[in-house]
């Protein structure tokens, strides 16, 4: 079935292949992106800054004038951080959250109206299994990920009256631009009480990421999830063996969880 589909940050990565498998498909496609950028296939972009709600406002009745509807938003554009909590500065913290949680946040709130008059649709949130377990270096997108499943879980109750599905979906590593991309928070060539621990986990952590799943298999999954009549509220994308580090994290002691995910990471 042809869908209106609305998905923010379709520079790269997730965004990118989904917005193009998606349309590939016959559905009707509006991606944000900050900058110009070249799609492949019929994929009208917006110019859009999420952090911005007048900017979102605009983008989203413009997709309602055109179309009159909005079926499925798919909250995608995120961004990373890296670097020892001690040292995130008070800009990065909020660059952070307001990419990660606060634009997304935005946007749920444009499009919501529609929905709510249609009595349907479907808000699809991009997590990760890093919003289910805190990652080490990673703290902050870790919290910016956990707020987004709080947050799910919360409007997924609310809009249930209202026929609106709420689906989250926890993605593990993946090999995109999201790595290069990557915003460091540390001085590495300073002598730092963190800075060998960092520099172990932080190549662990691209390392995984680099030799992850393609992109174009999170797009043939979400796809997948769209045109299921009665989808699951989570989904993990991942490997076995990340998927399985889910189920530990709820079925082992904290602490016994830790030092497995430690010792993975290279903390000593």
């Amino acid at each position: 079935m042809r869908k209106i589909v609305f998905i923010t940050g379709i520079s790269s990565g997730f965004g990118k292949c989904t917005a193009e498998y998606l349309a590939s498909k016959g559905h009707v496609i509006y991606g944000t992106s900050r900058k110009e950028i070249e799609v492949n296939g019929p994929i009208n972009v917006l110019k859009v800054d999420i952090t911005d709600k007048t900017s979102v406002k605009m983008a989203v009745e413009t997709v309602l004038q055109r179309e009159g509807r909005i079926d499925v938003l798919i909250n995608n554009a995120g961004m990373g951080i890296s670097g020892p909590i001690e040292y995130a500065s008070e800009e990065d913290i909020e660059l952070q959250m307001s990419t990660n949680f606060t634009g997304m946040v935005n946007v749920i709130q444009s499009v919501l109206p529609s929905m709510r008059n249609e009595k349907s649709g479907t808000i699809i949130n991009i997590s990760s299994i890093g919003g289910v377990m805190g990652l080490p270096f990673q703290g902050f997108y870790s919290a910016s990920k956990f707020a987004i499943e709080g947050l799910s879980e919360a409007l997924r109750m609310e809009l249930k009256p209202f026929h609106i599905k709420v689906i989250v979906i926890r993605p593990g590593d993946f090999s995109t631009s999201f790595t290069s991309n990557r915003k460091i928070e540390i001085n590495l060539n300073g002598n730092d009480s963190y800075k060998q621990q960092f520099q172990r986990s932080i190549s662990i952590i691209e390392t995984d990421e680099k030799g992850g799943k393609k992109p174009e298999d999170f797009a043939i999954k979400l796809a997948r999830i769209i045109d299921q009549k009665n989808p699951r509220s989570t989904y993990i994308i991942s490997t076995a063996e990340q998927k399985l580090a889910v189920v530990l994290k709820r079925l082992l002691p904290d602490a016994l969880f830790s030092a497995i995910l430690g010792a993975h990471y290279g903390i000593k």
